[in-house]
């Protein structure tokens, strides 16, 4: 109590001094209505200010949240695409009511926990499992293109080869043509694969998007993989063409395990014809 008065006459005249400057600044904002208005204005403006920097950071911070939504409607939407492309190739009604039984793909969300790229032999770990559906020899991807393939599974959790793994052999192809090869990586660059055993007629120039060839069980045929980087003809057989890459395997998040519904019935009548 005694700091307290003692600070009140020390700075008594200066506290006298806001005091009258509080005065007269209410008398004018009550009599003066252009001072008012200004006022006002400027603490909107000034209020309006701290909200929008508030929002942008709340915002920041819900941007994780966000981007599962986001990764959940992806799947929910291929998953729809997909029912929707088998109900316009069976008109029948019937076959129609029953389209989930002609729906050849299924998109599961996941996440990578865990990712190799600088090794010979890399795999990427997902926080999906058995008990999400998840089995081996299911397609991996994202919204930028391939990433692997599930070569192991446990209940919660997923085991990736990735592209850049040098026993990944992978079917793909010039887009908008028939000319196939296959998907290789030397263990060099994470940035780019090879493609190698595609026809030396094959139109390929620098540039031209590489897709999936659906000629597997695996992938979906037009799945994104990269752009023709480099094209090694020489005077060898062997055409061997560099694909850059469309995904930072580097920086990876998000991802969609594909199931094929056929992928049974397929390999059954291949067997069959095998024997």
């Amino acid at each position: 109590m005694q700091q307290l008065i003692f600070f009140i006459q020390r700075f008594k005249y200066f506290l006298f001094f806001l005091l009258l400057e509080s005065i007269a600044f209410s008398l004018i904002l009550t009599n003066l209505n252009f001072q008012k208005s200004k006022f006002v204005n400027s603490t909107n403006s000034i209020v309006g200010g701290i909200y929008t920097q508030k929002s942008k950071i709340t915002a920041y911070f819900n941007l994780k949240t966000e981007n599962e939504v986001l990764a959940a409607e992806n799947a929910r939407l291929r998953n729809e695409l997909q029912k929707k492309v088998f109900a316009t190739q069976f008109k029948d009604s019937t076959i129609v009511d029953t389209v989930r039984y002609f729906q050849k793909f299924s998109f599961t969300k996941g996440k990578i926990i865990n990712n190799n790229y600088n090794k010979e032999f890399n795999f990427l770990t997902l926080d999906i499992g058995k008990n999400q559906g998840i089995e081996k020899e299911m397609a991996v991807i994202n919204s930028l293109g391939i990433i692997g393939i599930i070569d192991n599974t446990s209940p919660k959790y997923a085991r990736v080869q990735s592209i850049l793994n040098k026993n990944s052999k992978i079917n793909a192809r010039l887009r908008n043509s028939n000319y196939f090869g296959t998907l290789d990586w030397n263990g060099d660059d994470y940035k780019t694969v090879q493609l190698i055993d595609i026809p030396r007629q094959a139109p390929l120039k620098i540039g031209d998007t590489i897709e999936t060839g659906g000629k597997s069980t695996i992938f979906p045929e037009g799945i994104l993989v990269g752009t023709v980087l480099k094209i090694n003809r020489g005077n060898s057989a062997e055409n061997r063409v560099i694909i850059k890459l469309f995904n930072d395997m580097s920086s990876l998040g998000t991802v969609y395990v594909i199931k094929n519904f056929d992928k049974l019935e397929i390999k059954t009548i291949e067997n069959l014809e095998n024997e």
